[in-house]
């Protein structure tokens, strides 16, 4: 029995995720392939440039996109923006709010300000 452990590795979707691109927009030979944590840590510490062209320019997944936008992902699915949005796009928006962003803005600034007041309660009941 061997006793070495097989290097860890993760699919495709996973590092996507990880590193916060549409998978789609990926080259053809990163969506195939297996991801070792080496060879992640090498797309983290000195990313090629078809990865900083995708973190850059996008498209962006829904994740980056809400992030961006500043509202929660299931205020994009309620304003129908299931698609990935390109860098441009978000800053059309940003420059140009629709009504649907301005209220998914205060209502994510409205949960925001609700879960500090709760952390801050907990912490005040955990001090005593």
């Amino acid at each position: 029995m061997n006793s070495e452990k097989a290097p860890q590795a993760m699919k495709p979707e996973t590092a996507a995720k990880k590193l916060g691109i549409y998978l789609p927009a990926a080259p053809q030979e990163f969506q195939d392939s297996v991801i070792s944590r080496a060879e992640f840590t090498d797309l983290q510490s000195s990313p090629p440039e078809w990865l900083q062209e995708l973190r850059h320019n996008g498209p962006h997944p829904r994740p980056e996109v809400a992030r961006k936008l500043n509202v929660s992902i299931a205020g994009l699915a309620r304003a129908g923006k299931t698609e990935p949005l390109t860098t441009a796009e978000i800053a059309e928006l940003l420059q140009n709010p629709p009504q649907w962003l301005v209220d998914e803005r205060a209502s994510m600034a409205q949960v925001r300000t609700e879960e500090k007041r709760v952390r801050e309660t907990r912490q005040a009941k955990d001090s005593h």
